[in-house]
């Protein structure tokens, strides 16, 4: 879940300026198991199952990509659960699947993997791979787990910055935000791929991603120094500044559902993800929460609190 600086993790843009962004994991998972089959044949399970005999057979791209980086031929079943809904919801779902996968494969062969390579390989199977025009930041995200500042590099590195401060400050921050289901489901690599050309070939657009890394930055230093306070007001700024790059990226009822809470006692908020659609998130006082829940009650309330670790091996045997 990202708080700002969102879109400058994208190749197009931190290959010119660098990009910043600050994010946390969350307590929502993919669970990916991986098994030795009994015959030397593939099968993959996940909303369809498929079984086939040959690797370049699997109509799941990342799975087919991850298996031949790895180099493994057959004799492998996996499936795959989640706590939420696998596409469209601005919650990094997808990279997040790539880096659970990896990392399963991995321990599969009996090899430990680093999150730094884990992440960089996660990476490489979706945006180079299968194509996909994404940004970088929900793969380190997932592999490093926390709350960070991720800084994206013109020569391709990544620094994954762990934000330090009081534990209450935290604590307040957790405390502070509500996560809404807006039902709405829509493609993030649509979105993705129309904001980047918008980006590339406006200087205006340009502009306002500069605001944003800046605002990321910002919102850093102030946590850093113990002063959550200014939290609603960046998220607030920094949705304005988003909206701002492409109509696309709201829409009339989501802009109703926002001013709702807004009016409620919600100091900011914003579509996570590319935008459209996905969950809705705010920030707001916590004795205002139940208030803005009752006045956003059309939408699905989803508790969510910050995860400290990032993707890992929960069981192994060889």
């Amino acid at each position: 879940m990202s708080f700002a600086g969102g879109g400058s993790d994208i190749a197009s843009y931190f290959h010119n300026f660098g990009g910043a962004v600050i994010s946390t994991a969350i307590n929502k998972y993919v669970y990916v198991n991986v098994n030795q089959k009994f015959d030397n044949g593939i099968r993959v399970g996940y909303s369809i199952n498929e079984e086939v005999s040959n690797v370049d057979d699997i109509e799941h791209h990342i799975v087919k990509e991850a298996l031949k980086h790895l180099d493994i031929k057959g004799g492998i079943e996996i499936t795959t659960i989640a706590d939420i809904p696998s596409k469209g919801t601005g919650l990094g779902s997808s990279s997040t699947f790539t880096v659970g996968l990896l990392n399963a494969l991995n321990a599969f062969k009996s090899k430990h993997i680093s999150c730094d390579k884990l992440a960089q390989d996660s990476c490489y199977i979706e945006i180079e791979k299968c194509g996909a025009p994404i940004g970088k930041q929900d793969q380190y995200a997932a592999a490093y787990g926390g709350f960070n500042l991720i800084e994206f590099n013109p020569d391709n590195s990544v620094v994954v910055n762990p934000i330090i401060c009081d534990k209450k400050t935290i604590q307040t921050l957790e405390s502070s935000i509500l996560v809404f289901y807006t039902g709405i489901t829509r493609s993030a690599s649509n979105l993705l791929l129309a904001q980047s050309e918008i980006i590339s070939s406006s200087k205006d657009k340009q502009d306002v991603m500069h605001k944003m890394v800046s605002l990321a930055r910002t919102l850093a230093k102030e946590v850093q120094n113990n002063n959550p306070d200014v939290f609603g007001e960046v998220l607030h700024e920094g949705w304005l500044l988003k909206k701002s790059i492409s109509d696309e990226i709201s829409n009339a009822e989501i802009d109703e559902w926002y001013q709702i809470a807004r009016k409620a006692g919600a100091r900011g908020g914003r579509i996570l993800g590319a935008g459209a659609g996905g969950f809705l998130m705010l920030s707001a006082p916590l004795e205002l929460h139940e208030h803005i829940k009752s006045k956003l009650h059309m939408l699905r309330y989803t508790p969510i609190q910050f995860e400290r670790l990032g993707s890992r091996i929960l069981f192994y045997e060889d």
